[in-house]
C-alpha cells in the first residue's frame, strides 16, 4: 500500500476546488507544503512579507 502526505492531501483538496492562488510565507512548519508546491504548476504562489498579511 502506498502512503500519501497531509501535503500532498491539501494539495489534492486545493485542485478539487479550482484554487489558482496561494498566499504564503515560508518557515519551518510549512516547508513540506512549499516542497510539494514544486509538483502542482497550476497553482501560483503569492509571497507575502508578513504572516498576517498572508491570511
Amino acid at each position: 500500500m502506498s502512503q500519501i502526505t497531509g501535503a500532498e492531501i491539501v494539495f489534492k483538496a486545493f485542485a478539487d476546488h479550482g484554487v489558482e492562488y496561494i498566499f504564503g510565507y515560508p518557515g519551518g512548519a510549512i516547508l513540506p507544503l512549499y516542497d510539494e508546491l514544486k509538483n502542482h504548476k497550476k497553482i501560483k504562489h503569492i509571497l507575502v512579507r508578513h504572516e498576517q498579511g498572508a491570511g
